[in-house]
């Protein structure tokens, strides 16, 4: 019979170098289980989890695609230059020249198109003297459009020995070698929109039948109260003032056919003749 192991003090079995005696190693190994070891209500419990993470996550997702479009848009339009001005383009001017008006503009080329503050290049373009009001406009993807309304001439006043033309509200806004076909002449000395006499030159050419303004030459100021018509055939109408324009212009226009070599009209209920 063969001996068995050899024991130590303890009672537990040596092995032959006097050590404890080691079993076999074991190998753990993990094993996935199959579809059919999951029980179906779990299975339908952790689908409708699974749906209910993606519900809840799907608004931000879109919030979050919908603000870096929002973002790249927005820095194409007002960061890059993909959207910037490349033309002006002026349109209505006559007394002005479209190089004046993109000079006045001041809007440098290239400057992103939905930056451009338009009201203040309206402005900036308004303060050409000719121009009356502008309005400015964007003609995407990079054209400024300028529309201008120019001043209209009502009278030339004479000027050392030039002639400035002035528009219905007293505007100085032209000067001329000659004097412009078919307008009065207002003799005046200090022309402009704040002189008490210009302001009542104009309010007289404003009231004047068609009668009076087809034989009209001059209008000359001496004074408020002083106001005189020079009309072609030589003969003068004493205006007065300004008052009562339309009573005057009446009156005169009924006493062009008198032969007298002025008419005086400043006092329309009563007029004299010399």
């Amino acid at each position: 019979m063969s001996p068995g192991p050899a024991r130590g003090r303890t009672g537990r079995a040596t092995g032959a170098d006097g050590g404890p005696r080691r079993g076999p190693a074991r190998r753990w190994q993990l094993v996935r289980a199959g579809s059919d070891a999951v029980p179906p209500s779990t299975r339908r419990f952790m689908a409708r989890a699974r749906q209910r993470r993606m519900r809840a996550a799907l608004p931000w997702a879109v919030l979050a695609g919908v603000l870096v479009l929002a973002a790249l848009a927005a820095w194409t339009v007002l960061g890059s230059g993909l959207f910037g001005v490349r033309e002006v383009r002026v349109e209505g001017a006559r007394l002005v020249t479209p190089v004046e008006v993109r000079d006045a503009a001041a809007v440098p080329d290239g400057v992103p198109l939905a930056r451009v503050d338009l009201a203040a290049t309206a402005r900036r373009i308004g303060g050409l003297p000719p121009v009356e009001r502008a309005t400015v406009r964007r003609d995407w993807p990079d054209t400024l459009v300028v529309t201008v309304v120019e001043r209209t001439g009502v009278a030339a006043v004479p000027r050392d020995d030039r002639f400035v033309v002035l528009d219905a509200s007293g505007v100085v806004f032209r000067e001329l070698p000659r004097a412009p076909q078919g307008l009065p002449l207002v003799r005046l000395a200090t022309p402009g929109p704040d002189d008490p006499g210009t302001r009542a030159a104009l309010q007289v050419l404003a009231v004047l039948t068609p009668q009076l303004r087809a034989v009209l030459v001059e209008v000359g100021v001496e004074g408020l109260a002083r106001i005189g018509l020079r009309l072609r055939d030589g003969r003068t109408v004493v205006w007065g003032d300004a008052t009562r324009g339309e009573d005057k212009a009446r009156v005169a226009t009924a006493l062009l056919g008198r032969k007298a070599d002025t008419i005086d009209v400043s006092a329309p209920d009563v007029v004299t003749f010399r």
